[in-house]
């Protein structure tokens, strides 16, 4: 898949503490999103279909990412 990840908008969560351990997501054309580290904005990016993005979004508001303590 190619993407053209030129006009993308990268943005941290409004819950990021403004800390370098964050990672951006961009909206990109034709509806994927974009995920990279926000410590290195030049290297890999993972690109996501919008129904596998938004499985994972549901995912994590459910918590079912939560791990009981060992």
């Amino acid at each position: 898949m190619t993407v053209d990840l030129a006009g993308a908008e990268w943005f941290k969560s409004s819950h990021s503490s403004g800390g370098q351990e964050c990672v951006e997501v961009a909206f990109l054309e034709g509806g994927s999103i974009g995920v990279r580290d926000s410590k290195d904005p030049a290297g890999s990016i993972l690109i996501f279909h919008p129904a596998v993005w938004d499985a994972f979004t549901a995912a994590v508001a459910h918590e079912e990412f939560n791990r009981s303590p060992a």
